[in-house]
């Protein structure tokens, strides 16, 4: 990645909108003031992130009015600017929880920006320090004030669909997913093979929102990359008999890794898949990979590499670290569970067979690494490395429709082909 990502205009997919510093803040910085140098927008179902980006920290505080529902953030120690007069063009009509943003001189010192909502929020603002391309940030992170049922992904369409607040829910335990009852076939008296249930997959484009991912010589984010295989992935894979799907995001927006790891286990998925486009240091490196958890350390230099580059994704993206998740604990379990653990290797083999028919693969085996989003103490998780974003050849199929059509079929193969040779079988609601 290079150049500041405030300073220069890139894709940030359909709703993401971003406003660019001017020159004029060259002068404000011999002011010693901290100066506005990006500002950008990331408008999602789960929930919205305003993210102002500066070149020194700030102090801050803000409250919620009420009639008509607003919230106010008090930037102290900044001067207004071009970065900010143009807020009130920024936000997208589709956003489902603001509808306008606007700042001003509230006092001398001091900026007031005031959002107007749609609807009750129970919002973050935090800050981040620097890391990668990114200065220092203050993020406002808008969410519900009662957050959606995970499950409505499903469940949509239905006549009785119940909304319930996601801090109510509890994380399922081991062996409580819903079932249908198995029918199977047969032939010859003997049982055949194969899906006899509802199997619910969860797909999880890598990366989004602040975090782009690893990019390309011809700029191709692999947030980009990810989320349009994963999208083709979830048409065909809903093409088979029994399986249905979940996306972790469905939009250009981040999301934490524990909680791509919480969604799985609340929709109590049977399978989760991570999507994501290899880089390295050399544009040489080519080819596919499929990785599952280790537990005793990488299989390789590469691998350990590649794991603690992927779990820096929340360090870019932006975790607001002062909130306690209570799932994480129960979530980032030690992976003891060796059933699990093999159940992901015989995926991951299926996977990898599959990805050798359209793809050079980068080692003709499973790998392991230390993924925290492979960290699902009880559903069998893969990562898959579909190929090098940063080899030109390989990021110009990847950026392209025909060549995502195959990976997506080569996924979903080599998913079919481990269920039928390992039906799930029931499972039972006691707990």
């Amino acid at each position: 990645m290079s150049g500041r990502l405030g300073r220069r205009k890139f894709c940030l997919g359909a709703f993401g909108l971003t406003i660019l510093v001017t020159p004029f803040a060259r002068a404000a910085a011999a002011a010693g003031k901290p100066n506005f140098l990006a500002v950008r927008v990331w408008p999602a179902e789960d929930y919205t992130r305003v993210t102002l980006e500066l070149d020194a920290p700030v102090r801050f505080s803000h409250f919620i009015l009420e009639d008509p529902d607003r919230l106010v953030v008090d930037i102290e120690g900044v001067e207004f600017g071009k970065v900010l007069e143009s807020l009130s063009d920024k936000v997208s009509a589709a956003d489902p929880y603001i509808s306008l943003m606007r700042a001003g001189r509230f006092k001398p010192g001091v900026v007031r920006l005031v959002m107007e909502l749609k609807t009750r929020i129970d919002p973050q603002v935090f800050t981040l320090q620097p890391v990668g391309e990114y200065g220092h940030r203050l993020v406002l992170d808008i969410y519900p004030e009662t957050p959606l049922d995970p499950l409505m992904a499903l469940l949509r369409g239905g006549d009785n669909v119940t909304m319930t607040p996601l801090a109510e829910m509890e994380e399922p335990k081991t062996d409580s997913r819903p079932v249908l009852p198995e029918k199977g076939s047969e032939k010859d008296g003997k049982k055949k093979p194969g899906v006899d249930r509802l199997i619910t997959i969860v797909l999880d484009p890598g990366h989004g929102g602040e975090d782009p991912g690893a990019i390309g010589r011809m700029k191709n984010q692999e947030k980009n990359v990810t989320l349009a295989i994963a999208r083709r992935l979830k048409t065909r894979m809903e093409q088979e008999k029994n399986v249905r799907v979940v996306l972790t995001r469905d939009g250009d927006f981040f999301v934490p890794l524990h909680t791509r790891v919480h969604k799985a286990r609340l929709v109590r998925a049977d399978l989760f898949v991570s999507i994501h486009a290899d880089a390295w240091i050399k544009p040489e490196a080519r080819g596919s990979s499929v990785f599952v958890l280790s537990e005793k350390g990488a299989s390789s230099s590469a691998a350990r590499w590649l794991a603690q580059k992927e779990n820096n994704a929340d360090l870019i993206g932006g975790v607001n670290l002062n909130v306690k998740d209570p799932f994480l604990a129960r979530t980032l379990l030690d992976l003891s569970q060796t059933a699990t653990q093999s159940d992901s290797i015989r995926l991951a083999k299926a996977v990898l067979g599959e990805l050798g028919g359209v793809n050079t693969l980068h080692k003709g085996s499973v790998e392991q690494a230390g993924f925290a989003v492979l960290k699902a103490p009880d559903i069998p998780s893969i990562l898959v490395e579909t190929a090098f974003i940063s080899n030109p050849e390989e990021e110009r199929k990847l950026a392209s429709e025909p060549y995502q059509n195959k990976l997506a079929d080569a996924i979903a193969r080599g998913v079919m082909r481990y269920l039928e040779n390992n039906p799930p079988s029931s499972k039972s609601t006691k707990t």
